[in-house]
């Protein structure tokens, strides 16, 4: 029974794989064949541009942290006690140029100076009274040198009358006496006169001795009064009113608000591109220490604008390009200027430009000659799609030198004149019919993005 029961589900599945064989037979031989088309595919409709080359505005940028162009670390060159200290002489506060901002005790400098004062009056007396010595000792001199010369006249005299046997020896002897004596007065004047001019420049000597000291105790003086210089902001005081100053102790630090500066970290090929374009011909033969000579700052315009709130910026002025490059990030360190950061400050809305803010530095300067410009979308992985003859897409390989503001300047693999097909067709087959429609409007946002115009 068993036997036959396994025999019969044998043949049953036996049928049932013949029969399956059967069915797809069936369904090869009743398949039809695709309908072949005759007629041929559509031109695909693309945009178009015309490449030319057009003007540029190179743009470069960098960031960098916020800085004082001047810092004042006051000292205290004397020591003293504090006397006055400003009432708004404290950490964060504004104050105009003239302010007297700290003043040490003067008095010990004061009582010197009258010191030193009285000594110069002492000093001068004593060199007025030179002077008049001076002048009597010459008349005298004169006087006794004239009473010499009679003295010798009259010893001639009574020498011719001696050899006549006019006057006798005795009255010889006695005009000699007394001609000696004049000689010797007259020589001691003469040495007298002679020892002036020493002691005259031993008394300038002592003058000059006094008045250095004078400038000195004067210059003290000054330094017990620290007057604001320019527009500042303190950062910090480390004095209180009342507090002895002992001489190089800190007092208090601040930051011009006249001026800020920047150093921008910018990338090299940026930097490159960027003082290429503005490079000042030179001769060759001469060599060129100072950069300024090389390079024509006044061509590049800068602005800082706010980390954070691009529409916060502030002109700024390229100053010069630091020594050397950043160690962290190998890039080159261009020094900006912005005049009066503080002036078009409108807390809260929007603040001023103090120290340490860290902000980006948008550099531009005009390309000295036109660039071949297109979209950056138009490239494809080194690529660009031309408009060939007969509205044929052409692929066709591009250098390129740059690329800035969503545009990608082309150094090699495209000439002025040719059609840019600036859509992405999928897919993008060489040969293949375009319908092409030109967008001029394209073309004039490309000028525009060329000079600098925000996307």
């Amino acid at each position: 029974m068993a036997r036959a029961r396994f025999r019969n589900t044998k043949m049953l599945a036996f049928v049932g794989l013949v029969g399956g064989v059967l069915l797809i037979a069936l369904l090869v031989f009743l398949k039809e064949t695709p309908a072949r088309s005759e007629s041929t595919a559509s031109p695909m409709s693309l945009t178009v541009i015309e490449a030319q080359p057009i003007p540029f505005v190179l743009t470069a940028r960098g960031f960098g942290i916020t800085r004082p162009a001047q810092a004042w670390q006051a000292v205290a060159n004397v020591a003293g006690r504090v006397v006055y200290r400003h009432p708004e002489l404290n950490s964060g506060t504004l104050l105009p140029a003239g302010t007297l901002l700290l003043a040490l005790d003067p008095g010990r400098y004061q009582l010197a100076i009258a010191e030193i004062e009285a000594e110069l009056a002492s000093l001068m007396a004593e060199q007025r009274q030179l002077a008049a010595e001076t002048q009597n000792t010459r008349h005298l001199l004169q006087l006794e040198t004239e009473r010499l010369q009679l003295s010798e006249g009259e010893l001639k005299r009574v020498e011719r009358l001696l050899e006549t046997g006019a006057v006798s020896r005795s009255r010889l002897d006695e005009q000699l006496r007394a001609t000696l004596a004049q000689r010797q007065l007259v020589q001691s004047l003469d040495n007298q006169l002679s020892l002036l001019p020493s002691k005259k420049q031993h008394l300038e000597a002592q003058t000059q001795r006094a008045r250095t000291r004078l400038n000195q105790r004067q210059q003290d003086l000054e330094d017990t009064r620290f007057v604001a210089p320019y527009d500042l902001r303190v950062r910090s005081v480390e004095v209180e009113e009342h507090q002895y100053a002992v001489l190089s102790q800190p007092l208090f630090l601040a930051d011009s608000i006249e001026q800020a500066e920047v150093e921008a970290q910018v990338p090299l090929s940026m930097l490159r591109r960027l003082m290429s374009a503005v490079s000042i011909p030179f001769d060759a033969r001469r060599t060129a220490l100072d950069i300024t000579e090389r390079i024509d700052f006044s061509a590049i315009s800068s602005e800082v604008e706010l980390t954070g709130f691009p529409g916060e910026r502030w002109p700024a002025s390229v100053s010069r390009v630091a020594s050397g490059l950043d160690p962290g990030t190998r890039s080159g360190r261009v020094v900006v200027t912005v005049d009066q950061p503080y002036s078009l400050a409108r807390v809260p809305e929007r603040p001023a430009l103090q120290r340490d803010v860290h902000v980006q530095v948008v550099f531009r300067a005009n390309s000295p000659r036109s660039l071949l410009a297109i979209p950056s979308s138009a490239v494809h992985q080194g690529e660009i799609y031309m408009l060939g003859e007969d509205n044929l897409l052409q692929r066709r390989p591009v250098t390129i030198a740059f690329q800035q503001s969503g545009l990608a300047v082309i150094e090699t693999g495209l000439a002025a004149g040719e059609l840019l097909i600036t859509d992405d067709p999928v897919p993008a087959i060489a040969g293949m019919k375009v319908a092409p429609h030109r967008n001029k409007a394209l073309e004039q946002h490309l000028k525009q993005l060329a000079l600098g115009a925000e996307q």
